[in-house]
């Protein structure tokens, strides 16, 4: 039962983004752009994905590189936390 439990638990989605919104408190909006290739013309479109996640500690900031984790609902809209910064903004 034990190992089950941590194999659920380790395939928890992660995501790396920038940071667009840090104006709630204790929540960032972090976007993830990607380069997919369009099914018929060939070309590469970029697509961008926000997720609302959980910044307990209140300290990243706009244009921070960033990397969140899933998690169980936080609130209607936020099911992600942070788990590290990875690059500051300049």
């Amino acid at each position: 039962m034990e190992v089950r439990e941590n194999k659920n638990r380790n395939l928890r989605k992660e995501r790396i983004g920038v940071v667009t919104s840090n104006k709630m408190e204790k929540s960032i909006v972090v976007s993830e752009v990607k380069r997919v290739k369009h099914p018929m013309y060939g070309k590469f479109v970029l697509k961008t994905k926000k997720y609302v996640a959980h910044d307990e500690k209140n300290d990243c900031n706009e244009g921070d590189t960033v990397k969140i984790m899933e998690t169980r609902p936080l609130s209607k809209t936020k099911c992600w936390r942070l788990v590290e910064i990875l690059e500051r903004a300049k």
